[in-house]
């Protein structure tokens, strides 16, 4: 991925700066990226990077002090900017606007008069005026709003998505800003990149990249090939240890050291489900082994039992582009803890490997260990 700086000539005279950035593997769909009232600054450049990861071809302009008297930048100056970024030779395809506040302003604006395929709007400014433009916006469209925005306009529009995160302000996706709120960037990210896979494209084989990944881990065994199907700075959480580890050195060290040869001989992974969203797969799975050894990353400290268990998992990874960026693993501990013969289940609402024969079959029993499930016995439902 590589990023720079160029000159755009628009209508008027004069030139806008901007940032251009583009994939490492060379070409991609286009995407305009417009700031807040902020101006052109690192939160703009670093978002540029990050969707140069993504598979497309950025371009972000400075618009400070290109807005004219009594409105935003004009649809003149926004269509020189389009072809600007459409006249980039790594540009291929179809050209999406991203916006934030006042960018949020211009890219509806763009999607209601110009022929942009999709546009997303954070927080835009003036949302009273964009709301009128909907009438004329015929490209799919993502608003994230910061707090509710009347719905009513955006009754039968099946195109345009609407999406309010309660309890944020404007500015929640920027980082740098005292109202950054990461849960909501998070979901707000992963919608604007639905959007813009499905009527941008690229579209990769998460499928694929997560086997060869796993296949490296389990089969091979190889933390050198494992470690290029992740993005240069990606981390791992298994959420019940809190072990793994963030940045490439850190999880390099760990997998080496701490997991791949950590893992039992007879380790087998029996997969229930697999979700695959437009930038994660959410895999549902049961792990079978025996505990021969110390598992750093699973039992830390516990010396080997002998015991074999089986206990449900539940993986979320998230991918930037063709490679993974992060991995947050979950599982019931107490049920491992249980059939290796560490925790006694005794009066404790905990089950062993009942929990893994129940994820599998669904007619075992249920509430088993809920004492007052009797008392409901007869009664009306």
């Amino acid at each position: 991925m590589t990023g720079t700086f160029i000159d755009i000539a628009p209508r008027e005279g004069g030139t806008i700066r901007a940032y251009a950035a583009w994939p490492a593997h060379g070409s991609g769909p286009g995407l305009l990226l417009l700031h807040d009232a902020s101006g052109f600054d690192a939160f703009i450049q670093s978002t540029a990077d990050r969707l140069a990861e993504e598979g497309y071809v950025v371009l972000a302009p400075d618009l400070a002090g290109r807005a004219p008297k009594g409105g935003g930048v004009s649809i003149e100056n926004f269509a020189a900017i389009e072809d600007a970024l459409r006249a980039l030779p790594e540009q291929a395809g179809k050209v999406g606007v991203i916006g934030f506040g006042a960018g949020g302003r211009l890219a509806t604006h763009a999607a209601a008069n110009t022929d942009i395929d999709c546009a997303v709007a954070y927080y835009p400014d003036n949302p009273d005026a964009c709301l009128k433009d909907l009438a004329t916006i015929r490209c799919p469209m993502v608003f994230h709003f910061a707090d509710e925005q009347p719905s009513e306009a955006f009754a039968g529009k099946q195109h345009i998505e609407r999406y309010v995160y309660p309890g944020c302000r404007a500015g929640f996706a920027r980082p740098d800003s005292p109202q950054h709120d990461k849960p909501a960037a998070l979901m707000a990210y992963s919608r604007t990149l639905a959007l813009l896979r499905r009527v941008l494209g690229p579209v990769f084989d998460l499928n694929h990249l997560w086997e060869q990944h796993c296949y490296f881990e389990f089969a091979t065994r190889d933390v050198d090939a494992v470690m290029p199907t992740m993005v240069a700075e990606p981390y791992v959480n298994h959420v019940p240890t809190m072990t793994g580890g963030v940045g490439h050195d850190q999880l390099k060290r760990f997998y080496k050291y701490h997991f791949v040869d950590s893992n039992p001989s007879d380790t087998k992974l029996i997969p229930v489900s697999r979700t695959i969203g437009a930038d994660r797969i959410v895999d549902e799975f049961v792990f079978c082994a025996t505990h021969d050894r110390e598992i750093d990353w699973l039992l830390p400290g516990l010396a080997p039992t002998g015991r074999y268990f089986e206990v449900p998992m539940l993986a979320v990874i998230r991918f930037r582009g063709d490679k993974l960026y992060n991995e947050h693993i979950y599982w019931d501990q107490a049920s491992v803890l249980v059939q290796i013969g560490v925790l006694d289940p005794t009066g404790l609402p905990v089950a062993g490997r009942q929990t893994a024969q129940k994820l599998i079959d669904e007619t075992r029993p249920s509430n088993t260990l809920m004492p007052n499930w009797a008392s409901s016995e007869g009664k009306p439902i």
